[in-house]
């Protein structure tokens, strides 16, 4: 089998889904990964080796340099533009044994999308692990370029139904439901360590890791506030540059600690600590069509959880985790949800939502769609 897949994330900078599940497909499957240029970040000019994954930096579109937006609205400039990095990535498919139309292509960089549609294979698939239309105020040819990609496609696999819906992929195109998920025995095996931070604050322990930019600071305020008793333990980055300035009244609370980003291996040893770990998401309309992997690898290492009602993945999980509907019942059931015992269900939960599940699931769907053909 071989597989070009087409990514929105470099391999190196954030291990996200792609990456979780790609290390476990098949170790007889050769797979190239093209990542997008990421400036102030290390560029993979020439191939390198991720197990079995090659990867290669080739540039095209998603980084386009500021004040030229609307240049590249202009067809032919934009045309010109991409030639180079689609040459580019035609020597490295044909020098690295990628170009036969035998392979199968996959693609989360909707920005590759008119291209890839183009290129020969035996299956096309789209893996719909965000709204990326939703992320920026897409031109009108970023549309066009997803949309040219599932017209071409055989299989669409999706976080969310939501997000399928949103997408509203051909009738032909078989639409698959693949969450996120958590490397279990990661999240599940005790750790001895105590964070030094951890072991310095007072008790019970509210915990949130993740990013930072996507929580909904006015409600963690209103929990630190209505709970002084408690430590609020924030973990993880803020990407938004003026995050701690906006929010700055959250910040002041004496009983809120921010560590900042935490180490991925590290990161089991700080959540197994906390007494209740929080999801006070903000709910949008981008963050409802989501699919969270902290409520998994929180559910993995077992503690409980208190879940803002933000998207679907949070409401079906209603057996294992406490679910508020609204801010005020969120601040309100914090003693409740931190008493919550069903600690043998949440560890089969994660299990079931293991990044070894999920990677089977999409291998045996790859499979099974070749084997049927396009309709």
């Amino acid at each position: 089998m071989v597989l070009v897949w087409f990514s929105e994330i470099q391999w190196d900078f954030l291990s996200t889904r792609k990456q979780r599940l790609l290390q476990r497909f098949p170790g007889s499957w050769r797979i190239l990964f093209v990542e997008p240029v990421a400036l102030g970040r290390k560029q993979h000019w020439l191939p390198v080796r991720r197990g079995n994954v090659t990867v290669v930096t080739v540039p095209y579109l998603k980084q386009v340099p500021a004040g030229m937006a609307q240049l590249f609205r202009i067809r032919p400039i934009r045309s010109l533009v991409t030639l180079a990095g689609r040459l580019i990535f035609e020597l490295w498919a044909r020098l690295l044994g990628f170009s036969s139309p035998a392979r199968v292509i996959g693609l989360s960089n909707i920005f590759w999308g008119e291209a890839a549609a183009k290129m020969p294979c035996r299956l096309r698939f789209y893996d719909a692990n965000d709204d990326h239309l939703g992320f920026t105020t897409a031109p009108g040819w970023l549309r066009r370029s997803l949309r040219s990609y599932l017209r071409a496609s055989d299989l669409l696999f999706s976080v969310s139904p939501e997000l399928a819906e949103r997408l509203h992929p051909p009738a032909d195109v078989r639409c698959v439901e693949l969450g996120n998920g958590v490397e279990f025995d990661h999240f599940a095996r005790p750790r001895k360590e105590v964070p030094d931070l951890l072991a310095k604050l007072p008790k019970p322990l509210l915990g949130y890791a993740g990013a930072l930019d996507w929580l909904d600071a006015g409600l963690v305020e209103a929990v630190a506030k209505a709970w002084p008793g408690y430590s609020v333990v924030l973990v993880g980055p803020a990407y938004a540059r003026d995050w701690q300035q906006k929010h700055a009244s959250l910040l002041e609370l004496p009983n809120v600690h921010c560590p900042g980003k935490v180490a991925y291996d590290e990161l089991p040893a700080w959540v197994q600590r906390f007494d209740l770990a929080l999801m006070p998401l903000e709910r949008s309309d981008l963050k409802r069509a989501s699919n969270p992997n902290k409520l998994y690898e929180y559910a993995a290492a077992g503690v409980p959880v208190l879940a803002i009602d933000y998207c679907s993945a949070v409401g079906r999980a209603r057996e294992v985790v406490a679910v508020a509907a609204t801010p005020e019942e969120f601040v309100r059931l914090v003693p409740e949800a931190m008493a919550d015992g069903r600690r043998e269900a949440r560890l089969a939960f994660a299990r079931e939502h293991s990044w070894d599940a999920l990677a089977a699931a999409m291998v045996r769907e790859i499979r099974e769609s070749l084997g049927r053909g396009r309709p």
